[in-house]
């Protein structure tokens, strides 16, 4: 490809796709904003207009991984379904992005945390607990989750989920499949939550 290819704006989703697939495979240790532009066929300088320095990249990167991750939970939590099952869904949702894009995972929480993250990657990296918190209240609107702080209870489950998902992205569950380590914190985490019969 050539810059003239991207006179209509795209180039800065082109480079962020090759971003995004070269996390993805080797890590963010690994990536190189001369070797995306070379990747997108472009120059150096072409590619620095839209992406300052790698952490800028970064910072994209992160908001990209946590948009799709915040869509992935949404749908599975607009399911036409009881409290319980879009909880599970919500949560097997999560871990599959987690077991999916590991790196890219990793880079969104790091980005998330370095000091000069920008505000919209601080916005997008709260909507997914934003989200939780409201399904929660949602739940105890309907009497299908206790009484209780839903700050504290959406904290105590997305630690858990993510939790899981730590572990199995590491490799770290042993000889238990990943589906029913999963399955079974997730379950655990619902028994806790659900109102008392």
């Amino acid at each position: 490809m050539t810059e003239r290819a991207y006179h209509h704006g795209n180039l800065r989703a082109e480079l962020l796709r090759h971003a995004l697939e070269a996390v993805d495979v080797a890590g963010a240790d690994a990536l190189s904003l001369r070797q995306l532009a070379r990747d997108a066929g472009v120059s150096h300088g072409a590619s620095a207009r839209h992406f300052r320095d790698k952490q800028a990249l970064l910072d994209a990167i992160a908001i990209e991984g946590f948009g799709r991750l915040n869509a992935a939970v949404r749908e599975a939590a607009a399911a036409e379904a009881p409290f319980e099952e879009r909880f599970r869904a919500v949560g097997l949702a999560y871990v599959d992005f987690a077991v999916t894009h590991p790196q890219i995972l990793a880079v969104m929480y790091t980005a998330k945390h370095d000091v000069d993250a920008s505000e919209a990657l601080r916005q997008v990296s709260h909507a997914g607990k934003n989200d939780l918190v409201a399904m929660i209240i949602a739940a105890q609107s309907a009497g299908a989750v206790r009484a209780g702080d839903p700050d504290e209870l959406a904290m105590i489950a997305f630690a858990s989920v993510h939790g899981i998902a730590a572990l199995a992205t590491a490799g770290l569950l042993g000889e238990t499949p990943m589906t029913d380590a999963v399955a079974s914190v997730i379950g655990f985490v619902w028994t806790g939550l659900a109102a008392p019969a």
